[in-house]
């Protein structure tokens, strides 16, 4: 197997280190802190609100309520402690301990964090008025929470007055015990980032190595107008059976200059509107976006090792769930160009018919495990709520990447619900992929759960259960769900069977033929349970970790020297077939046999039942040189080569273009049902025959008429009897692999068909019955 059992990417392990900082670096002291201590003065408190501060009168302040809960927030007087002289005067009432994050009220603007066993919480606050590039103390404020005053539960929580409505940046330090064999890795010393931060600011340009070190903060915008959707804006809501996924990593899609756009457009959400057209073009309505929550691209070079020569360009670290890629902003926009940019990408896709369907990483962070720990958020704020620790506090490792998150645990499995309706309320994407969906099938201690609480949650979600969702169904833990997932008949999941038995079959791998029938009728041994479909299932030959479709049939090996790991990353296991040749060759027959192959390949996706998703680049025979784990290669081995598109757009695009329509035009291959003898007939009496590479079979449709299908592994020609076309119709030939371009795939089909056909050698046809 490729996916199922080893990590499908490579995180970040790397410690924590002191740079100068491109933000306001916030003071280590607490001469800043307001410390809050209850005063017995019965006026005072009649009065309202007591607050000191050194060089400042007393301030009074009444009770509010927060503008969208309609609640009366209890002002309670406190005295407060000096504050730096350098540092602005600031109101501050105790605040409110809902919603989590950073929100708006009528007093001010109100900070609330989630931490059980901190027993110190300090607010981080620099203004706007600095420099964004400044590695300055001055301007910036740290105000301490009182326990006794600020905090309700396990929810610390404060109100500023008078704070600007946008771009101010803030964070946390945050003490507790230091007991790491109970679980918990508290440190004063690093300014932490709000798990529920809506946006981050930091290195605003991707790859920037000036500043690699820079640190990353929350920041927060109340002052910009709603985003205007449009009046006749809606989204596509495409069926699920009707969907045709694209994977794509937005960075990569426009990152080469080949793109033809602006140098400051490249590699951006505006870039991805730009090539829409693309996108319809080739005939996919629905984009499977690989990370685009805030990650780290410098995260693999924060210390000496094999692979600190590389960026993070696949984005499988995530550092927050609530904030979009800040580095994907056209110019360096920053974090609120970034969020208006993003909602301007979803519009435009969906104004084209295109869904948006987020890859989301849930199961790990950016923080990595405790040899080489990366401290930004989780990790200091309750690394024992948020991570799973062994009996002797010991991180838990069922991600691959060091640490793995607690999603069971009720207050991360509600932080993750509220992510994800963030992403559909505010942002309006279709769907979610889950990333090694099988952690969020583990319990608090690690152990897999029949019935995970987070797994139903978003099954049952008002929101989220309207949302596509897909699950990865495998972990590095070995937990392997395919066709077992906890679904209640809402979950799909990436099918890895699907691909490793069409990977064997069309390659020629002997005793595959009943397999590859199996997995193109809609893998009902998989998915044929309970209220479950075939679109439950989404099928795939090739995805973004592994290799490209190109390398698949031309390389037995993987080539992974460029990451630095001698060879021992990526997976061993491709079930790939060089034709005859490793890598690159002037040969015509092998490459006539490879581009066969791919053909045989993106066929057989696009006619079988359930969802069918290919990869970025396939459509134009992109290459990566063989390297199948190739997450660190900001180069031309991910980027799309708009170039190379150009090249190949009248034989290999033609190709996949055209089938991929083919598909959409005719339901036969998208049934909501799984198909049973009326629908199919398989025209073979050989399945016990070992040695047997051939298959062929007949979808009816009364409709638009009858389908055949021929699917020839052997290495010869196999000569086959064509059955008799339905009444009043004829067999056409709209697909023939082994022809050369046009005639390999003709949609309005070509006549004359007899009662036989030879099928070349590793080829496949397709016949329509029209009238």
């Amino acid at each position: 197997m490729i996916l199922n059992t080893t990590n499908s990417h490579f995180c970040s392990k790397f410690r924590n280190v002191n740079h100068s900082l491109p933000l306001p670096a916030f003071r280590a002291t607490d001469s800043m802190g307001l410390i809050w201590s209850r005063n017995a003065s019965s006026k005072s408190f009649e009065s309202g609100f007591s607050l000191k501060v050194k060089g400042s009168e007393q301030l009074n302040h009444k009770s509010a309520h927060v503008f969208s809960q309609h609640a009366e927030e209890i002002v309670i007087e406190d005295e407060a402690a000096v504050m730096s002289e350098t540092a602005p005067s600031l109101k501050i009432i105790p605040g409110l301990p809902s919603p989590l994050g950073v929100s708006e009220t009528d007093n001010g603007i109100n900070f609330a964090l989630f931490s059980q066993h901190a027993t110190s919480v300090t607010l981080c606050l620099s203004l706007p008025d600095r420099d964004i590039n400044a590695s300055t103390n001055d301007g910036t404020i740290e105000l301490k929470l009182d326990p006794c005053a600020n905090k309700t539960g396990d929810i610390w929580h404060i109100c500023v007055q008078e704070l600007p409505r946008s771009n101010v940046i803030y964070g946390y330090k945050i003490d507790g015990p230091q007991s790491w064999h109970q679980g918990h890795r508290f440190d004063n010393s690093v300014v932490l980032i709000d798990p529920y931060a809506k946006l981050i600011e930091g290195r605003r340009v991707f790859g920037d190595s000036t500043n690699r070190f820079s640190k990353l903060y929350g920041t927060y915008d109340f002052s910009s107008l709603p985003f205007d959707w449009g009046d006749n804006y809606a989204q596509p809501n495409i069926p699920e059976n009707d969907l045709v996924i694209y994977e794509m990593n937005v960075r990569a899609f426009t990152a080469d200059k080949s793109s033809g756009l602006e140098q400051n457009i490249r590699g951006s959400y505006r870039g991805v509107v730009d090539k829409i057209p693309h996108l319809l073009e080739l005939g996919v309505n629905a984009v499977e976006l690989l990370p685009v929550f805030e990650f780290d691209e410098f995260e693999f070079q924060r210390r000496a090792n094999p692979r600190d020569h590389m960026i993070n360009t696949w984005g499988y670290s995530t550092i927050n769930f609530f904030a979009p890629m800040t580095r994907y902003a056209s110019a360096g926009g920053g974090p609120i160009v970034a969020s208006q940019e993003f909602k301007e990408m979803v519009k435009a896709l969906h104004l084209a018919g295109i869904e948006v369907i987020l890859d989301v990483v849930y199961n790990h962070t950016n923080e990595a495990d405790d040899k080489n720990p990366y401290t930004t958020s989780f990790r200091g704020i309750d690394n024992k709520i948020y991570y799973m620790v062994d009996g002797e506090g010991q991180l838990l490792n069922f991600s691959g990447c060091g640490n793995t998150l607690n999603c069971n645990h009720p207050v991360v499995m509600e932080l993750i619900l509220d992510s994800l309706r963030h992403w559909v309320t505010e942002y309006h994407v279709d769907g979610f992929r889950f990333d090694l969906a099988s952690v969020l099938c583990r319990g608090t201690d690690g152990s897999p759960l029949d019935a995970p609480p987070l797994i139903r949650a978003i099954a049952k979600d008002s929101i989220l259960s309207k949302c596509k969702i897909i699950a990865e169904p495998w972990d590095c833990g070995g937990l392997y769900l395919v066709g077992k997932f906890p679904n209640w008949d809402r979950w799909a999941e990436w099918n890895g069977m699907y691909r490793d038995d069409i990977r064997r079959f069309i390659k020629g791998d002997i005793g595959m033929k009943g397999k590859f029938a199996t997995r193109v009728a809609g893998s009902a041994d998989l998915y044929k349970v309970n209220k479950r479909k075939p679109y439950h299932g989404v099928n795939f030959v090739i995805a973004h970790d592994g290799f490209t479709l190109y390398d698949l049939v031309s390389y037995n090996y993987k080539h992974n020297d460029a990451n630095g790991e001698n060879g021992n990353d990526g997976s061993n296991d491709n079930f790939s077939w060089n034709c005859g040749y490793e890598g690159e060759t002037s040969d015509v027959n092998i490459k006539a046999l490879r581009f066969r192959q791919m053909k045989n390949f993106h066929l057989a996706l696009m006619v079988s039942q359930g969802v069918p998703m290919m990869l970025m680049g396939d459509e134009y025979g992109h290459t990566r040189n063989g390297n199948n784990n190739s997450y660190g290669h900001d180069t031309a081995i991910n980027h799309f080569l708009w170039g190379q598109l150009d090249a190949r757009k009248n034989d290999c695009f033609r190709f996949f273009a055209e089938v991929i329509k083919f598909r959409q035009k005719n339901q036969v291959f998208k049934q909501e049902y799984f198909i049973g003898n009326n629908e199919i007939t398989w025209h073979e009496d050989n399945w016990d025959n070992y040695e047997s590479k051939f298959i062929a079979f007949t979808l009816h449709d009364s409709d638009q008429g009858d389908i055949y299908l021929a699917f020839n592994a052997h290495s010869y020609f196999v000569k086959v009897p064509i059955p008799s076309p339905p009444q009043k119709r004829s067999w056409f030939r709209v697909v023939d692999t082994n022809l050369e371009t046009p005639n390999d795939i003709i949609p309005e089909g070509v006549s004359g068909i007899g009662d036989t056909y030879n099928v070349a050698p590793y080829s496949s046809i397709l016949l329509q019955a029209k009238l």
